[in-house]
């Protein structure tokens, strides 16, 4: 299978997922810009979304959508526990919180770095991801990962997401608990792998 993905983007937590899993995978980067993959295809005859992440498999079919590529590479290796088991609380607590990264998080993050956005929108957005973060920061506490003991595939999502505070002039140190979450996850061996394979890290 092959993974579709644009350096630091949302992509990068699917791809955390992939290493963390231990799955094989190829990865053809895209350039968001001008919708050609490294090897010169055109993206949008893959994905007419135009975005990333996306996750061609063998027999040519797709799956885009972080969450749901995550979920599903979870489920292909339950002993990992990236994903919680179907039917448990514990699998619906974890979509609450991808489900919260996706529409409070990754969107008002996104809108920060919308040059087209008036002021006036910046502003709303900026002042609404606060909030959030700061529900965050308190809900989280002092727990290793979201879920509590385990990294799970909402880590790999809130991880990425929170990375890109630094580009926006969102700085977590205002959020300790956040800022040390972030910290932790980022000392992982596979995470480090992956920031070093779109080179965010130097080697």
């Amino acid at each position: 299978m092959k993974l579709y993905y644009s350096p630091g983007s949302s992509s990068l937590a699917p791809h955390i997922t992939l290493r963390e899993a231990g799955l094989r995978f190829e990865l053809e980067r895209v350039s968001l810009k001008t919708k050609k993959t490294a090897s010169d295809a055109d993206y949008l005859r893959v994905n007419p979304k135009g975005y990333v992440p996306a996750l061609q498999f063998e027999d040519g079919s797709l799956l885009t959508e972080g969450p749901a590529i995550m979920l599903w590479i979870g489920d292909q290796v339950p002993e990992k526990r990236l994903v919680p088991s179907p039917g448990t609380m514990e699998r619906y607590h974890l979509i609450e919180w991808l489900n919260f990264i996706a529409t409070e998080l990754h969107k008002n993050f996104g809108a920060l770095f919308d040059p087209t956005a008036p002021d006036a929108s910046k502003a709303a957005a900026r002042a609404r991801l606060e909030k959030r973060l700061d529900y965050l920061n308190k809900t989280l506490g002092d727990a290793p990962f979201m879920l509590g003991e385990h990294f799970t595939v909402a880590d790999a999502y809130l991880f990425t997401v929170l990375g890109w505070g630094k580009f926006v002039d969102v700085d977590l140190a205002r959020w300790p608990k956040l800022a040390a979450y972030a910290g932790r996850i980022g000392t992982r061996p596979r995470v480090l792998d992956t920031l070093r394979a779109e080179g965010l890290l130097k080697s």
